[in-house]
């Protein structure tokens, strides 16, 4: 999703849709504003349905059951692309959030194990970032359904930080 279009006239006549992200991200990890208005500035959050709960200091994202992510409608079971796309999108935002800056990150390398059937019902996940330098940041993402002990999948995930982007991460 693209973070910086998604946004409303008031944010230009404030100094710009980067600043109005700065703003929120402040704003939501100082208590000030939810998560959840974070997420919505992403279009394809917001069609996965994507929702976060704060637990204290850890957050925990879920992807709700919903039609739109079914895979096998006989099982029924999710989409392996769905569940990927939520996981990404729970990094991406996490990060985000970790670095307290708008400068979105763009996704390197995006490594995911399937370990078992995502099952037609609500599946969670939560990030853990292995690695935050200036440029790169690496992420760990678990994804379960009934169990935090028995994830459906992981991922491995590693993001270019910097405005300096070379042909060969972004093309």
């Amino acid at each position: 999703g693209d973070w910086s279009s998604d946004v409303c006239s008031s944010d230009l006549r404030d100094g710009g849709p980067m600043k109005a992200l700065k703003t929120l991200i402040e704003e939501c990890r100082s208590g000030k504003a939810e998560y959840q208005a974070l997420i919505d500035r992403v279009p394809y959050a917001r069609f996965l349905g994507i929702q976060v709960v704060a637990q204290g200091d850890e957050l925990t994202f879920v992807l709700p059951k919903h039609d739109n992510v079914i895979g096998n409608p006989t099982l029924p079971a999710l989409h392996g692309g769905a569940v990927a796309g939520f996981m990404e999108q729970a990094a991406i935002i996490f990060i985000l959030l970790q670095m307290g800056e708008p400068k979105v990150p763009k996704t390197i390398d995006f490594t995911i194990d399937y370990l078992r059937a995502g099952l037609f019902r609500h599946t969670y996940a939560q990030c853990s970032v292995t690695r935050l330098g200036r440029r790169i940041a690496n992420v760990h993402i678990s994804a379960w359904q009934k169990n935090r002990q028995e994830p459906i999948t992981i991922a491995r995930a590693h993001f270019l930080l910097s405005d300096d982007t070379s042909p060969e991460i972004t093309g």
